[in-house]
C-alpha cells in the first residue's frame, strides 16, 4: 500500500517540475476543459472544473430491512420504524437519485418459504406502509433482486410489486421486471437488477445481461446496475476474480459481470450482498462497488464486526456516466440495526485497504481525512527514463 502512494507521490512531483520547466520556455496548447500536459502521462488528480448543470449527484447504500412482521410484530423497530433514518437522512435525501437494496418482501401475500438449513434461514416480511419511510429518507429506487425478495414465493413477490407500484418508488430485480426506465430531473435512467436467486433476473446470465445493459444504453442518459451477489460474512470482505460458492450455491463471478455490463455501456455498478464491506474500483472511468454491507437492518441481522457497518457513497458522474469523483459517509448501526455515522469511520478504513489490496490497478485515489475517492490520469509503468529530462543534473541540459 505505502509503495503505490510512494509512486503516485513521485509522479505528482514530476508533473509539477515538469510544468515549471514548461512555463519558462515553452508552451503547452490547451483547450477549453482540458488541463491536461499531453507530453506526458503522469499521475495527476483530475481538477477539471465540470459545470454544475452537466453533473449529477447519486447516493448509495447496501442492504435495508426496517424490521419484520412475520412471524409476529415484535420484530418491528421503535415508533414504528418513523425515526429509522433520521441520523443519516441528511446523508440521503439532498441528491440527484439515492439507491438501496430492499431485502425482503414488502405488503401481505404469499407463503412463507421452508428452510433446508434452517440455521441460516431467515424470513423477512416489511409493512406496506414502511415504504414511506424510504420515500421520507429521499430514496427513489430499489432493487428487489435478492435472496430475501423470494421469501414469500411468487405470492410475496406480487404484493411487493404492487406495493411498490403505488408507493412512487422505481424498483426492478424480479424475472417479470429484470430493469427499469424511468426520468427524473431531465435525466433518463435506465436500470438493471440481478442476483444469482430463484424469482430474480440472474446475474450469471452474464450474456443476457449485457445485452440488457446495451439496449439501455441505446436509450437512456445513465446506466445504473445493482447486482447481490457474492459469498457472505465476515470472511467474505475481497473481492476475488471468479465465481464465489457459498453454502454450496454458486454465487456469480462479480467482477466478470461488473467489467462485462460496462464493457456494455453500463455506467454505475452498485453491489451487494456479502452483508461486508468490500473494496470499490475504477474501470473505463466507471465506477464499481463490489459491496456496501449492511446499511439498515434491522432485528434479525447479525451486526457483528464488519457487518455492522457500512458506507453510504456518494458519486458525481457527467451526463455521459464518466465518474468526476465521490465520497464515504461511514455508518454504523446502533442496537437491533439503527443506522448512524460512524465517528470511528471503520467502513471507510476497510474500503480504501481492500481497494488498494484488491484493485491496484484502478486509478483511484483515497482520503482518510474527508472520505474523498478521486479519479487519477493514467500513469507511465516505469518512470525512471523520464527522470533525467524533467529534473536531470545541468550536465544533460544543451
Amino acid at each position: 500500500m505505502k509503495k503505490i502512494h510512494i509512486i503516485r507521490l513521485l509522479a505528482f512531483a514530476l508533473l509539477i517540475a515538469y510544468t515549471i520547466s514548461c512555463s519558462m520556455g515553452s508552451e503547452i496548447a490547451e483547450t477549453p476543459g482540458d488541463q491536461e500536459l499531453r507530453p506526458l502521462e503522469l499521475t495527476s488528480i483530475d481538477t477539471v472544473v465540470i459545470p454544475k448543470e452537466d453533473t449529477i449527484t447519486i447516493a448509495a447504500v447496501g442492504d435495508i430491512m426496517m424490521g419484520t412482521d412475520y412471524p409476529n410484530t415484535k420484530t418491528l423497530p421503535p415508533k414504528d420504524g418513523n425515526t429509522l433514518f433520521k441520523d443519516v437522512q441528511q446523508y440521503l435525501e439532498p441528491f440527484d437519485l439515492t439507491f438501496g437494496n430492499l431485502e425482503g418482501v414488502m405488503g401481505r401475500g404469499g407463503v412463507a418459504k421452508t428452510c433446508n438449513q434452517p440455521k441460516y434461514c431467515y424470513t423477512f416480511r416489511m409493512p406496506a406502509r414502511y415504504t414511506n419511510h424510504l420515500k421520507k429518507a429521499g430514496f427513489d429506487v430499489v432493487s428487489i433482486a435478492n435472496n430475501h425478495a423470494n421469501d414469500f414465493g411468487t405470492g410475496g413477490r406480487k404484493a411487493s410489486a404492487a406495493v411498490l407500484d403505488t408507493s412512487g418508488l422505481f424498483y426492478a430485480g424480479s424475472q417479470d421486471k429484470p430493469y427499469t426506465i424511468f426520468e427524473k430531473d431531465s435525466i433518463k435512467y435506465g436500470f438493471l437488477a440481478t442476483a444469482p436467486n430463484s424469482g430474480c433476473f440472474d446475474m450469471k446470465r452474464y450474456e443476457d445481461a449485457a445485452e440488457i445493459v446495451a439496449m439501455l444504453d441505446s436509450i437512456c442518459d445513465i446506466v445504473i446496475v445493482s447486482f447481490h451477489a457474492g459469498a457472505e460474512g465476515a470472511g467474505a470482505t475481497h473481492t476475488p476474480r471468479k465465481n464465489e460458492i457459498f453454502l454450496g450455491s454458486n454465487r456469480g463471478n462479480v467482477y466478470k459481470f461488473a467489467h462485462d455490463c460496462i464493457d456494455a455501456g453500463a455506467d454505475i455498478l452498485l453491489g451487494h450482498g456479502p452483508h461486508v464491506t468490500r473494496g470499490v474500483e475504477l474501470y473505463k472511468d466507471r465506477f464499481i462497488t463490489y459491496s456496501m454491507g449492511n446499511f439498515c437492518t434491522y432485528e434479525k441481522f447479525s451486526l457483528k464486526g464488519p457487518k455492522g457497518v457500512g458506507p453510504i457513497l456518494h458519486l458525481q458522474v457527467n451526463k455521459e456516466g464518466k465518474y468526476l469523483g465521490g465520497t464515504v459517509i461511514p455508518t454504523k448501526q446502533l442496537g437491533e440495526g439503527i443506522p448512524v455515522y460512524d465517528e470511528e469511520q471503520q467502513a471507510l478504513k476497510q474500503l480504501i485497504d481492500l481497494s488498494l489490496e484488491d484493485f491496484p490497478e484502478s486509478p483511484l485515489a483515497f482520503s482518510l481525512e474527508d472520505g474523498s475517492m478521486s479519479p487519477l490520469k493514467p500513469v507511465v509503468e516505469d518512470i525512471s527514463p523520464l527522470k533525467d529530462s524533467i529534473i536531470g543534473d545541468s550536465s544533460s541540459k544543451k
